[in-house]
Parts: structure tokens; C-alpha cells; sequence
């Protein structure tokens, strides 16, 4: 037996015993999405009423465990870092708060102690023969919390994958071991309609073949990602790794050849989608996991040329401001990486910063299109920032230009409908 075996042999328990680890006043880091260890927070969500002042700081939980209650907020709280489905009613309820920040920054407010991180679970894949785990559904921020963490438990699943990149843990760092088979969570690509599809097929239509690619999440950036499979030679450097990147590789779309940064590898932090892209991520020397202070850095992204960043919004006024995390001042997402990745872009050799965003909500009662946010929009990305905004109705491109060209613009490509009451309202705000 080698030295590494009779350490996983010693740290192997129960995730009831795992669980016995965690003191009060700790905070738990829990890695993003399909990363977090459904033995281990259940065993936490029993326990909780044991704990006091326990707090689980996590980006997107994907589900909502019994530690999800108001009644034992005192006992184990969750504090987001960005909602998913789980926290969000509870974000906007106010008896889940959450932490403003860069998702590529959150590894730096982790090693310089500006967020606490005592305890970390995760999924992790087998141990190899050296003794290394890899974290690769998502080493996200969770490759910083481990070196500061008191508490390393994992949550060892052979469905997870072993990947390359710098999502490696070894035994010694390891306080305690979970072993379990249940099958991943997947998520699917969500359904495209027809004003999906119009904007990916403007988008698609400035992404020229050898572009590097950042997706983000929903539906129109999948929807841009259909649009894509006759291209030649794109390369992927990203946040997150899902399905519709993974249908570009089956495709022969993407090789990474033409890649300028990191040449011949697909890069990114997270993984989210079905159990064909998690055996696709096995061992395969094409695609590296690695932090998100390096997939996210705009510094290093942007050493790809031809960097094609495609991120969603939820409202945008006349002069540019995106809000793209909250419905007025109701929490809804979170800042995540859309801001790394547009400075990204924009500083890339080439590189084109897309927002994309339907042209109305509600059924088409509302313009996405405003003369102003509404009050309270939390304002993800600047108006500085922003350059290709995209909707059905066609492309704005906004950097480099006035107030006045920029409003022009926007409401040329704003839902018919609403063109009229835009234009009254930027007349009266001076910019028309």
C-alpha cells in the first residue's frame, strides 16, 4: 500500500462524521454549480441546528437543501456570492445576503482574508496514484479557499472527471474523505425560440473563423453557439464549460489551433451541463480547468486575439448601463464574469465585447431598451465598457461614440413598439 493509499484509507468517513468537523462561527466555501457535494451539505443541513453562526458562501447552488430555511438562519446561513435557483427567493426575501464582486476576483478576496473561508467541501474526482484529486467541475474560487481553509472535505465520485489544469488537491491537504456514486447533476441546453435565434445570427455574423470565445450562460449565448458550427478553427477560453461548447468541439468547429494564448486547448473554470461533456473533460489533454483569478483575469484572457465575449443583460438605458443581476433592486444573479470578460475583449487584439438581450420582457409590455434603468438596477457593466449591443431587431455599436449616437443607436435596434416613447423620453434628457 503506498503512503498516499493508507492517507485516503485514514481520512475516509462518513459524511455525518465529515459534517462533525465544521465549529461554529466557520464559513463553508462550497464550489460553484455541479461542484457542490450533495452528501456533505446534506449531512450539514441535518447538523445545523447543532451550529451556530455557520455561513456557506457559494456561486449558483443548484439545489435547495434543507440549510435553505429562514428559521435556522442563525444556526447555517447562506451568504451568495451569486444566486442561482436555490438562493434566489431567499436573496430577495433578505434572509439571504449576498457579496458584490468580480467572479475573477473572488480568489484574491479569499487569499488576502476579505472573505473568510475556514472549511471547504467539494466534489472531487478518484484519487491517482500520486495521490491527487482533481476539482475539476469547478476550481473556480475553490483552489483558493483549500490553501486557506482549516477543513478540507471532499465528496469522491468516480462519475467525476479527472481533468488537466491547475485543479489538483492532494491527500495531505485532505481533512476527510466522502465517498459516493450518485449521478452528476446535468443541465441540459435550454430551448431557443425565434427571437433567441435572430440575435445569435447577428452575432455569428461578426464572429469570423480562429476567433477565441467566452460564453456565458442562458439561452441566447446557447442560442449564438448553434449559429457557430460551420465555422473553422474557434477556440475556447471561458468561465463555463457546457453543452453547446462541447456540440462546437463534436463539431470540428472549435480546435484551439488558431489560438494565440494557451494554442490547442479548450480553458475554463466551471463545467455545467450533461454526463457526455463530464466524460468528455476525462483525461483529455484538449481541455484544462484551471481559477477563475486566471480563466476571468481581462489581462490574460485578452492575450487571446480575436477574443469574442457573448454575455446576456436584463435592462439597458440610453447611454449604455447594463443590469444584468437585478430586477430593480431585487437580487436576481449576481456580477459573475460578464466585466472580466468585456475588458477582456475590448483589450484583446481584435476582440468584440457582445451584449445580448431580447428587445422587450413581459410579453412584450416592457422595453429591455430604457431611457434609464429602474431604480434600484444594480449596474453590472459600465457604460465605458460596452460595445456590441445586440437584440433581434440588430447590432448597436456603442464604444467610441457620443451620448447622443449611442441613444441613436440603442433605440434603432429597441422593439418597434417602443421606439416612439424612447425617442420622447431621450429628447427630453437631451439626447436627441
Amino acid at each position: 500500500m503506498t503512503e498516499a493509499q493508507a492517507l485516503y484509507d485514514n481520512k475516509r468517513m462518513t459524511p455525518t462524521d465529515a459534517a462533525g468537523l465544521i465549529r461554529n462561527g466557520d464559513t463553508i466555501v462550497v464550489p460553484t454549480g455541479v461542484g457542490e457535494p450533495p452528501a456533505l451539505l446534506h449531512a450539514l443541513s441535518e447538523r445545523r441546528r447543532e451550529l451556530r453562526d455557520v455561513a456557506v458562501s457559494q456561486i449558483l447552488p443548484l439545489r435547495r437543501f434543507a440549510y435553505f430555511d429562514p428559521d435556522t438562519r442563525a444556526n447555517v446561513r447562506h451568504d451568495a456570492y451569486f444566486f442561482g435557483g436555490a438562493s434566489r427567493p431567499g436573496g430577495q426575501a433578505g434572509w439571504i445576503d449576498y457579496v458584490p464582486a468580480y467572479f475573477s476576483e473572488l480568489p484574491m478576496l479569499l487569499d488576502r482574508g476579505l472573505l473568510p473561508a475556514e472549511v471547504v467541501v467539494s466534489m472531487a474526482s478518484p484519487m491517482d496514484e500520486h495521490g491527487y484529486f482533481s476539482l475539476s467541475l469547478a476550481p473556480d474560487y475553490t483552489m483558493a479557499a483549500v490553501r486557506r481553509a482549516r477543513v478540507v472535505l471532499l465528496e469522491v465520485n468516480p462519475n467525476v472527471p479527472f481533468a488537466n489544469g491547475d485543479c489538483l488537491v492532494h491527500i495531505s491537504q485532505v481533512a476527510g474523505v466522502v465517498e459516493s456514486e450518485d449521478a452528476l447533476f446535468e443541465v441540459g441546453l435550454p430551448e431557443i425560440g425565434s427571437v433567441q435565434e435572430a440575435i445569435g445570427k447577428y452575432v455569428a455574423d461578426l464572429i469570423d473563423d480562429g476567433a477565441t470565445l467566452q460564453i456565458g450562460y442562458g439561452g441566447i449565448p446557447d442560442a449564438v453557439v448553434m449559429q457557430l458550427k460551420h465555422k473553422h478553427d474557434l477556440g475556447i477560453h471561458t468561465e463555463m464549460l457546457g453543452d453547446g461548447i462541447l456540440s462546437l468541439i463534436e463539431a470540428g468547429a472549435v480546435t484551439n489551433r488558431r489560438k494565440t494564448f494557451m494554442p490547442g486547448r479548450t480553458v475554463a473554470t466551471f463545467a455545467l451541463g450533461s454526463h457526455r461533456l463530464y466524460r468528455t473533460m476525462h483525461r483529455n489533454p484538449g481541455i484544462e480547468m484551471h481559477p477563475v483569478d486566471f480563466t476571468n483575469d481581462p489581462y490574460v484572457a485578452a492575450r487571446n486575439d480575436n477574443l469574442c465575449a457573448i454575455n446576456a443583460t436584463m435592462q439597458i438605458d440610453l447611454i449604455g448601463q447594463c443590469g444584468s443581476e437585478s430586477l430593480g433592486h431585487l437580487p436576481y444573479s449576481g456580477t459573475g464574469g460578464q466585466v472580466d470578460f468585456v475588458r477582456a475583449a475590448n483589450r484583446s487584439k481584435g476582440g468584440k465585447a457582445f451584449i445580448v438581450l431580447p428587445s422587450t420582457a413581459k410579453g412584450g409590455t416592457v422595453s429591455r431598451i430604457a431611457p434609464v434603468l429602474s431604480p434600484g438596477t444594480h449596474v453590472t457593466t459600465s457604460k465605458n465598457d460596452i460595445n456590441y449591443v445586440v437584440t433581434e431587431y440588430g447590432v448597436a455599436q456603442l464604444r467610441g461614440k457620443t451620448a447622443k449616437q449611442r441613444a441613436e443607436a440603442l433605440i434603432g435596434i429597441a422593439h418597434p413598439d417602443f421606439r416612439g416613447e424612447l425617442r420622447e423620453a431621450a429628447r427630453k434628457m437631451s439626447l436627441l
